[in-house]
């Protein structure tokens, strides 16, 4: 269902030009809102997993070149759904439009699964605290599912990983891995027969190379705040402290490369 904008305050294009993305997430409330998958790579991926589109943006150049594949399929899967083609005019005022390799869709959230469902079904699981920066939070979802990662937990103090650059940088990874939002329940990790390793720059932890961590059935890595870390109180209710080695006086990594490093470490 192609329909042509040319006006940039069009109402059809408020979701895209004039809500941000806290007021996408709640859109609906009480049921769940929509959030805005961008490029065409993020775009198929969230559709393969399963998310349902509510509309699509695109300029001529991109309905006809690379996002063609995207529209196409949205056409066919679900014909319902509105393809906007929007004029350059009515498009250069979308901040970050030009990142988008010309393609955005708004996509319906879905009910995210408890906690407790995804401890039931994985051996090794990331927790992030206060995981503030969504291009941090994109690049770990990315490294845990490439290096063998089974499932990602977040407190509530982190971004979102259904934020537009969460998504982008995940490159749609976000869609393939299970995650949801918890609390730091140490009672339910031990439950459900889980260690736990906080990954802190500590003189009393042990290296991320330790052959004890590996020989862990189950394990969840703790990592925290890009500027501050773990909460000590964390820290101390951890089976584990755990560090990745630094040489040249480097003091630490940044969250999402230490991720990359410590879940290929720990998998392989």
């Amino acid at each position: 269902m192609t329909e042509f904008i040319s006006d940039h305050s069009d109402t059809r294009l408020d979701i895209y030009a004039r809500m941000n993305e806290p007021q996408l997430r709640t859109i609906y409330e009480p049921k769940e809102g929509l959030f805005i998958a961008e490029s065409p790579m993020v775009i198929m991926r969230a559709l393969d997993a399963g998310y349902i589109p509510e509309s699509v943006l695109t300029c001529k150049e991109a309905f006809t070149g690379h996002g063609k594949e995207v529209t196409e399929r949205i056409g066919y899967e679900f014909p319902d759904v509105p393809v906007y083609i929007g004029s350059d005019e009515a498009l250069k005022e979308i901040r970050g439009y030009q990142l988008t390799r010309g393609v955005l869709c708004a996509m319906k959230r879905r009910p995210l699964p408890d906690a407790c469902e995804i401890l039931r079904n994985t051996r090794k699981v990331v927790l992030l605290d206060d995981v503030e920066n969504p291009g941090n939070v994109g690049a770990i979802f990315r490294s845990a599912a490439a290096m063998f990662m089974d499932g990602v937990l977040l407190t509530r103090d982190c971004s979102d990983p259904l934020y537009r650059r969460a998504a982008r940088v995940s490159v749609g990874t976000v869609f393939n891995i299970p995650w949801t939002y918890t609390d730091m329940n140490f009672g339910m990790f031990k439950e459900y027969e889980f260690k736990t390793a906080a990954m802190a720059l500590k003189d009393d932890s042990i290296s991320i190379s330790d052959p004890c961590l590996r020989q862990e059935d189950k394990l969840v890595i703790i990592m925290g705040n890009e500027g501050y870390g773990l909460k000590q109180e964390i820290i101390d209710k951890c089976d584990y402290t755990v560090k990745i080695p630094m040489a040249m006086g480097v003091d630490s990594l940044n969250v999402a490369a230490a991720s990359a490093v410590a879940f290929y470490v720990l998998n392989s």
